[in-house]
């Protein structure tokens, strides 16, 4: 009998350690990744990489990724997809870039609404897309990442929008906090972290969030259960455009530019960051803290690779690596719960 308890115990405590990991392993591989790179990177006895300007260029550079990847992470626990992100930054970034020109003479607050909204609206005719015609995600984001790229071009004529306000540049130029060279805190990371809490608190403690996770379950279940599933994807795009709206405003402040090829390849970065936080690409799973820190991961090793003179073109088979790794493990554990 006590042998049979004790079996049981070691069997419920091998469950918990094998569900603190699935939980928290991530948290767990970037701390792991950190400590490297501040070894690695160790000079006359200090380490580059933990310096603060250092710590605070590697939180900026992953802030307008990290936006984008927020709302990419709604899409992909619907089980869809969102290839526009890149392109609408290049449009969104031209059309804000366009109001904030020192001829125009606006206040900073309209393009940095605009902004937003026109991903909103960019994004609902994605969702509307996928949603009513019942088009792929897939075939649907690609034709408006297309449109908006076309869009950008044909406002700008191939050509940067410059001269911005000084009041719009500091969204993405400024900090608070500015006790010195060593403590300060740049808005973009400001607006990362506020967009992350809205982000958490819609898919952790509203039925939106709720309704999003159901969609990814089981897309049948949900609608049976009195889930509204087309107006509920459409929602869904449509947030996960505002925030790339969002990302375009702070990216363009801060290049002090409206580019119509701008945002290459970021939709691409912001998938792979929130996969590799644990976001299933089979839909129904996913947290914003994993794809938080899944950004955090891939601008750390970007930074520390920099610091240690490796190769741009390895760091680029080094995130392929790792972005494919991250989907067959998700693979795997699909696989298994089944």
């Amino acid at each position: 009998m006590s042998e049979t308890i004790a079996l049981d115990t070691v069997k419920s405590r091998g469950f918990s350690i094998k569900r603190f990991v699935n939980r928290y392993g991530i948290f767990l591989i970037f701390i792991g990744i950190c400590l490297l790179l501040s070894i690695l990177t160790i000079s006359d006895g200090v380490s580059i990489f933990l310096k603060f300007r250092n710590i605070v260029n590697v939180l900026r550079q992953s802030s307008v990724i990290g936006i984008i990847a927020l709302g990419v992470t709604f899409v992909i626990i619907t089980g869809g997809i969102d290839l526009s992100s890149g392109s609408l930054i290049a449009m969104v970034g031209v059309i804000a870039a366009l109001l904030a020109r020192e001829t125009v003479g606006l206040p900073m607050i309209i393009p940095a609404i605009l902004g937003p909204i026109v991903g909103l609206f960019a994004g609902s005719i994605s969702g509307t897309l996928v949603a009513k015609a019942k088009i792929p995600p897939f075939i649907a984001t690609l034709g408006m990442m297309t449109v908006a790229r076309g869009v950008g071009f044909l406002i700008t004529k191939g050509r940067p929008i410059d001269n911005l306000t000084k009041s719009f540049q500091v969204l993405g130029q400024g900090s608070i906090l500015n006790l010195g060279p060593n403590f300060f805190i740049p808005f973009p990371v400001l607006i990362f972290a506020a967009t992350a809490l809205l982000s958490y608190f819609l898919l952790s403690n509203t039925r939106f969030g709720k309704f999003t996770y159901a969609l990814g379950g089981n897309e049948q279940a949900a609608y049976i259960c009195g889930v509204n599933v087309d107006w509920q994807k459409i929602k869904v795009y449509a947030y996960a455009g505002f925030l790339t709206g969002i990302a375009s405003v702070v990216l363009t402040s801060r290049v002090s530019s409206g580019q119509p090829s701008a945002g290459i390849m970021y939709e691409l970065d912001a998938i792979a960051s929130a996969v590799i936080g644990g976001t299933s690409l089979q839909g129904g799973i996913g947290t914003i803290g994993g794809t938080v820190v899944g950004t955090l991961i891939i601008a750390a090793m970007n930074n520390g690779l920099d610091l240690l003179g490796v190769s741009s073109y390895w760091q680029q088979i080094l995130k392929g690596i790792i972005i494919v790794t991250a989907v067959i493990i998700d693979t795997m554990q699909h696989r298994s719960s089944n």
